[in-house]
């Protein structure tokens, strides 16, 4: 893997490795994920048309009214996740969305997958071959049977990146849970790192 600076860099780059290798080695740029925007509150049950309708300065497109998912609150409010693009994103982190007569706070979604079973990153329950970890103590017991006290915490993957990692330790003493988690900051700042904001 190589680290550019510039779309010209890249494109010496893979000039260069044309020329010296022929087709035998590949240059692929990384394809970085749209921006996701988290709209708090929508009164409506379909807001979609409303959405492009009230807020034309804007200009939303098809692509950036269609919900990912959507967050269903105690009040019959809803909060849905969009993908849009960078342009757009911009826009509207400039203002607030209109949809109705309410003028909804709009936030970036940043989030980290966990998989409860082994409180690990990034895997999904058909690739997990890890045993059950508690997310407190890393012990293997369910929820109802922790005696854990604050002492008791620790992180199973702040304990796995000491494991294997030749750089300074990092500490442990917390749940995995906890959001001010090196590893959790770590993974945010890559997702951030991956999104094309």
């Amino acid at each position: 893997m190589i680290e550019v600076r510039s779309n010209e860099e890249i494109e010496k780059r893979s000039t260069s490795n044309t020329e010296n290798c022929g087709k035998g080695l590949e240059a692929k740029v990384q394809v970085l994920r749209n921006p996701r925007l988290l709209i708090y509150n929508i009164p409506e049950e379909n807001a979609t048309k409303t959405k492009r309708e009230l807020n034309s300065e804007l200009q939303l497109g098809e692509c950036d009214n269609v919900a990912k998912f959507i967050y269903t609150m105690k009040r019959n409010t809803r909060n849905p996740v969009t993908d849009v693009s960078s342009h757009t994103r911009e826009q509207i982190m400039n203002t607030r969305m209109k949809i109705g007569w309410v003028k909804c706070k709009v936030n970036d979604y940043i989030q980290v997958n966990r998989y409860f079973k082994c409180s690990r990153y990034n895997h999904r329950l058909a690739d997990c071959r890890r045993e059950k970890t508690y997310p407190i103590c890393t012990r293997r017991h369910k929820v109802r049977e922790n005696t854990s006290s604050q002492n008791d915490f620790k992180c199973i993957n702040c304990m796995t990146y000491n494991k294997y990692s030749c750089s300074k330790n990092i500490c442990t003493n917390h749940s995995s849970l906890d959001k001010n988690c090196p590893r959790i900051q770590a993974q945010l700042t890559k997702y951030k790192h991956d999104t094309g904001y």
